[in-house]
């Protein structure tokens, strides 16, 4: 039987992008993978990351059994005593020290698996603490911070509707790269090409002239961290010159003379030598976007990760807005994904917070129940009451990903107990006491709970699981659910009883993935003849179901208190206080400083696939890319080694002198460093890398919603032979 071919339709589950796959199979070997030209949404399209689907399930560093931290090295334990143990430390912590002695980071990855995504919530929980970290604060936080204040919900995300657009204006986003990050958009370069093809226009501000400002019609350099003033900018001439058409809109608005008024002062010619971009340009941006039939902007990590993320997606969706281009056809929408995350979670506490409690050492504000991750260190490594004492991370890598990595790395060797579920030991779980490794990809069944909510279309899509999972594996629900058991086996007041003890046993993420199917927007709900969607029927379509465009969803889809868009949140109308420093910072810097911005290879996701050979090889990746005029001010050459230091450290690199840089800038990517202590990838010493976060600094924060500013970190550059002799 297993020396039979077969072939089986599922999602990539790699990235944003939701592309569908076809895996030619015998047995549990995967023999190819390729695009599914029958998926609706990505029709075929598929990036270079795709092997790794394959590299990774045959990874022969792959964990699959718990690991034991102990003096004689790594050890083998068995599930139910891996269980036994983590719960039994965690709940004598709490016991000792209060629930929220422990803290739980939950990284990327756990959102492209259903079944971590809700076993994750259940488990958080069921541990009681307060002290919650996550990937979302080095990342979308500010997305989520004004669709909060603005919709009522921090769900509430809108999309651009790329494939209608005539003109899209794209701010720190790199979509080629990416795929479409919090704009799930599979073949992105052929819709990019597809928009300028029916005549519309592609502008990109960046402060690289990245693979997407490539395709553009117009790339804008921009200083890092400046994005707020271009916007408001574009904005004050929209008003100054009557071209504010908010449309139907305009009654389901609060707050528009408030905007008008605070937009007056942010002249183009005030904000220019801020930006770096000229007055005359900002000013045609602001008339053509105005102009446009349709328009819509969208602002990605280089707008949210800097000190003032926040305040640039308030102001991209207020552009939006006031240009007429906000819920209708080539604007920004909402989607009406089948399983619905903003419907299923109306209730106040469900929403978003922001500021109910905040850090114990920085007093930085929690949003939506989770603190800073920029603060995890410090809360780790200072004494006192209150000290987080046990780590529990699930599918992160903060060493590498979280501001300041180099502190945190130094910190977790602190705590009484850490426990990782994760399958590889990386630069962060090699501090674990225990290693519980979850299935991979095709081992488990598939459904984007999160990313068909950012889409720019309707689409739904389940996969079953390629093959059955191996006698000792788990999937990552059961693992919560292992944990969830022996919490309450060593402290019975956790216990559920009666109806909450049946439901809990009942509820499988699986089933509440199919109740809400089909009670969903889309679903058959009840009636088990109507013509609507299960979770059955979409098994029954393996390329997935095409569920039509974004549609006009307001006032509906509002969940402000009184069911209008709040234009003008006083929380970022009073952080313009803090932006007026930009225009006039009141101090000089070195003349030596550069501003520091990251960057992502289309053949890495962060830092999962660099144990890929094929995803890895080639030429070197890792490199420090500055302009020609910085490296001549500094007597640098391609190709020689740098030293790049900021606040936090120093690492040495490899300078690639490049003309896609501003002057004043260098770009450094995401995800690499992987030489600590031995943890060497197996491929090659020389795709170790440099990782940015050891120079990214914690205590550099957008103040207003606590995200880190990974972006516009000031450094220096100098020749790594001349450092060493010094």
């Amino acid at each position: 039987m297993t020396d039979i071919e077969r072939v089986h339709h599922r999602t990539c589950h790699l990235c944003e992008a939701m592309c569908g796959v076809v895996l030619r199979l015998r047995g549990r070997e995967v023999l190819s993978v390729r695009g599914d030209d029958a998926d609706p949404f990505s029709r075929g399209h598929v990036c270079p990351k795709v092997v790794g689907l394959k590299d990774v399930l045959d990874d022969p560093d792959r964990l699959r059994e718990p690991l034991r931290r102990t003096a004689q090295g790594w050890q083998t334990v068995s599930w139910e005593s891996a269980f036994d143990e983590a719960s039994e430390r965690l709940v004598a912590l709490q016991r000792r020290h209060g629930k929220d002695a422990v803290a739980t980071y939950y990284g990327n990855p756990q959102v492209h698996s259903y079944g971590a995504f809700l076993g994750g919530i259940e488990f958080a929980r069921a541990l009681g603490s307060r002290n919650r970290y996550s990937a979302t604060s080095v990342d979308q936080l500010p997305h989520h911070f004004a669709a909060l204040a603005m919709f009522g919900h921090q769900f509430l995300l809108p999309i651009p509707d790329l494939d209608r657009t005539d003109f899209l204006l794209i701010i720190g986003g790199n979509p080629v790269v990416s795929n479409g990050s919090l704009m799930t958009a599979p073949d992105v370069v052929r819709r990019l090409k597809a928009l300028r093809a029916r005549g519309g226009r592609l502008v990109v501000i960046d402060p690289r002239r990245t693979e997407t400002a490539q395709l553009a019609d117009t790339h804008c350099f921009i200083r890092p961290g400046s994005d707020a003033l271009l916007l408001l900018s574009m904005l004050q001439v929209i008003f100054a010159e009557g071209l504010a058409r908010p449309g139907r809109l305009e009654s389901m608005l609060t707050g528009l003379d408030a905007v008008r008024t605070a937009c007056a002062p942010y002249t183009p010619t005030r904000v220019a030598e801020a930006t770096g971009i000229d007055a005359l340009t900002i000013a045609t941006l602001a008339r053509t976007f105005a102009a446009s039939p349709t328009a819509v902007c969208h602002g990605r990590m280089g707008a949210s990760t800097q000190e003032f993320g926040a305040l640039v997606q308030w102001l991209v969706q207020v552009l939006n807005i006031v240009t007429g281009n906000f819920d209708r056809a080539g604007g920004a929408m909402f989607t009406r994904p089948a399983f619905d995350l903003v419907a299923m979670s109306k209730s106040p506490g469900q929403r978003g917070s922001h500021a109910r409690r905040r850090t114990r050492v920085s007093s930085l504000p929690e949003f939506g129940g989770e603190f800073p991750v920029a603060a995890l260190a410090e809360e780790i490594d200072t004494e006192g009451e209150g000290r987080i004492r046990a780590l529990v991370t699930v599918a992160g890598n903060p060493v590498l990903s979280t501001p300041n990595g180099r502190r945190l790395e130094a910190a977790l060797p602190q705590l009484d107990f850490m426990v990782s579920i994760d399958f590889y030991l990386n630069e962060t779980t090699r501090h674990a006491n225990l290693i519980l490794p979850p299935t991979y990809g095709p081992e488990r069944d598939h459904y984007d709970v999160i990313f068909n909510a950012l889409a720019i279309r309707n689409t739904a899509k389940y996969s079953a699981a390629a093959f059955p999972r191996t006698a000792t594996a788990r999937h990552d629900h059961e693992i919560f659910s292992g944990l969830c058991r022996g919490l309450a086996r060593h402290d019975p007041s956790r216990r559920k009883r009666g109806l909450a003890a049946l439901t809990e046993r009942w509820l499988t993420p699986r089933r509440a993935l199919a109740l809400g199917v089909r009670f969903g927007p889309h679903g058959a709900g009840w009636n088990p003849f109507a013509r609507g969607l299960t979770l059955a029927r979409l098994a029954d379509q393996p390329h997935g179901v095409d569920l039509g465009p974004l549609e006009p969803a307001l006032p509906g889809r509002l969940l402000t208190r009184d069911r209008r868009i709040a234009l003008a949140p006083p929380e970022l109308l009073g952080d313009l206080a803090r932006l007026e420093t930009r225009i006039d910072p009141g101090t000089v810097e070195p003349p030596q400083t550069l501003r520091l911005i990251g960057r992502r290879d289309p053949r890495t996701n962060n830092s999962w696939l660099h144990n890929s050979t094929r995803l890895v090889k080639g030429p070197r990746r890792c490199t420090l890319r500055m302009s020609a005029a910085d490296a001549a001010a500094r007597a640098l050459i391609d190709g020689q080694s740098v030293t790049v230091r900021s606040r936090t450290g120093a690492v040495t690199v490899a300078l690639e002198v490049s003309d896609e840089l501003m002057p004043g800038v260098v770009s450094l990517p995401h995800g690499w460093g992987h030489d600590r202590d031995g943890m060497r990838l197996r491929v090659a010493s020389a795709h170790a890398g440099a990782s940015i976060n050891d120079l990214t600094d914690e205590r550099y924060i957008d103040a207003l919603c606590g995200n880190a500013a990974l972006n516009g970190v000031p450094v220096t550059v100098t020749n790594a032979t001349d450092q060493a002799r010094m």
